[in-house]
């Protein structure tokens, strides 16, 4: 995050930037695929339907016969091989869901794979019936839910990072802008890559992007001051997976679940940028499924201690203190919140709040100079990073925006967003959705504790909608996230198709690491810059 300060927005230096093909023709031929750019005919590659071998197109390449079918895709997400063919995942519907800087931002509604698998008639019987599994999990992949993307800027950095690029970083194919840990098909990219194929190369985050677009709501109008208020979470693909399947951390470092969620506010020419992150507890740990509606945890080689979130949380707490400039605090969101007191969490803002103040946020004014900039970091977590996060995450973001809006200056020194009810109310919205959508992608089912964040207190309504998630969630951890997570380490390249060896499954190698369930406490620590 060095560098010098820039004199010119992100916005204003992305124009004459690097931009996509944003709607592409599919052409089925006998033989092949060709996909081509609409506004650019002659740009485009095949992909032959025997051996997936990729080309680029010459001059006339797929004129010499008309295709079987012809339709409008509109992007390129990758392509992935398996034992007997290559598979190729296209968008085949999106919708607009606000701006980035001023560039159009698209959900991804649905994909499909394209199958260049003939030669699969010529495969083993094993093979067959490996490779029909592993197509069964691609219809999965299909359906990964909370997929973004934009065809003319790069959505995986954060304004402060943005901010500090170099000049000419923006003209870069936008592929090689991105952050590669939140791109989520980079394992997919590799062979559109290797074809120096830059205009269809189209990276995806995962999370979520929420604005007064998506929400289709009015902008805020606090005190006659348009603002416009967006979150923005974008999820980690180094170890991704499902609730109960993906805990803790791996050899590595990289933890499951792990989430930066940026809050960016633009209002009188001003734009700041809050920035939180979370992510499982950083220790090697499992919850193995088994029935139970809470399966024992289990700690791994930390002095072989097993039991309960009390061991997990003073293990934690442990490796916390032997790191420098970082600061932990431990607190238990039950016993102090319970399901309605949310005002309660004051109690742990006292804990933190010269640091979180010391910390900042990022801010740059009209002219695109800075004013601030964030030093610091919290890391909040739970036991699956969701819930009572999501809660707390919220409140830190409502303090924050307070300072923001009292240094611009719209704000007075005794004035907070909570006065003005319609615009807390939508403050309050954004956050509860963002909850709801990053529980979706990672445990199947909405957020719990919603009404905390959307109203500070718990409805009937609510504890009725909690449980019923809690049910799903159990439903889906033991009877469904299973195969959910042998397609996203498939896609992900956890797991590699080896073409050459025995079958995975004659082998009982196809393993997808389980993770497990547990803490009651919410941890927290502030990472010093």
């Amino acid at each position: 995050m060095e560098g010098e300060s820039s004199s010119s927005s992100p916005s204003s230096s992305c124009s004459g930037g690097f931009k996509l093909y944003e709607e592409l023709e599919l052409r089925e031929f006998r033989d092949r695929f060709v996909i081509r750019s609409k506004e650019s005919p002659g740009d485009g590659f095949s992909i032959d339907r025997r051996d997936g071998t990729v080309e680029s197109l010459g001059d006339g390449d797929d004129c010499a016969a008309g295709p079987s079918k012809a339709s409008t895709i509109f992007g390129v997400v990758g392509t992935i091989r398996l034992l007997a063919g290559t598979y190729m995942l296209v968008i085949s519907s999106r919708k607009e869901v606000g701006r980035f800087y001023g560039f159009p931002v698209y959900r991804v509604m649905s994909m499909r794979f394209l199958h260049c698998n003939e030669g699969l008639k010529f495969s083993s019987f094993q093979e067959k019936k490996d490779e029909a599994y592993f197509m069964t999990l691609l219809k999965l992949v299909e359906s990964t839910p909370g997929l973004y993307y934009s065809y003319e800027t790069d959505i995986t950095l954060n304004l402060q990072r943005r901010f500090k690029l170099a000049d000419g970083w923006m003209k870069k194919p936008i592929w090689k802008q991105a952050d590669p840990r939140f791109v989520w098909n980079k394992n997919l990219l590799e062979e559109l890559i290797e074809h120096k194929l830059d205009r269809f190369i189209l990276p995806l985050l995962q999370g979520n992007i929420l604005n007064n677009l998506s929400f289709q709501v009015a902008q805020l109008t606090l005190k006659s001051s348009p603002a416009t208020m967006s979150l923005i979470s974008r999820r980690c693909t180094r170890r991704l997976g499902t609730r109960m399947w993906r805990r803790g951390a791996n050899l590595e470092g990289d933890v499951a679940n792990f989430i930066e969620t940026e809050q960016i506010l633009d209002v009188e020419g001003f734009r700041s940028s809050l920035l939180q992150v979370r992510g499982s507890i950083p220790l090697l740990w499992e919850q193995i499924v088994d029935l139970s509606y809470k399966p024992q945890l289990r700690l791994i080689d930390h002095e072989q201690t097993h039991g309960g979130e009390g061991e997990l949380s003073a293990a934690y707490a442990a490796e916390m203190q032997k790191l420098p400039n970082v600061r932990y605090i431990s607190f238990d969101f039950h016993r102090v919140c319970g399901s309605s007191n949310f005002e309660n969490l004051e109690i742990l803002y006292e804990q933190i709040s010269e640091d979180f103040e010391k910390q900042g946020y990022f801010l740059i004014d009209v002219g695109g100079k800075i004013l601030e900039e964030q030093k610091g970091i919290i890391r909040s977590n739970c036991i699956d990073c969701l819930d009572r996060t999501n809660v707390t995450q919220s409140f830190l973001a409502q303090k924050s925006l307070d300072h923001q809006l009292r240094q611009i200056g719209v704000l007075t020194s005794s004035e907070c967003i909570s006065m003005f009810d319609e615009d807390y109310r939508k403050f309050r919205t954004l956050w509860a959705e963002q909850g709801d959508d990053i529980s979706l992608e990672y445990a199947g089912t909405h957020a719990l504790k919603g009404d905390l964040v959307r109203y500070g207190r718990q409805t009937l309504a609510g504890a009725i909608k909690d449980g019923m998630s809690a049910l799903s969630r159990y439903y889906l951890n033991n009877f469904h996230d299973g195969i959910r997570q042998d397609a996203i380490d498939l896609v992900s390249g956890h797991y590699t198709v080896n073409r050459n060896g025995l079958s995975p499954f004659q082998l009982n190698g196809f393993d997808s690491l389980s993770g497990m369930v547990g803490c009651c406490r919410l941890c927290s620590f502030i990472w010093k810059m």
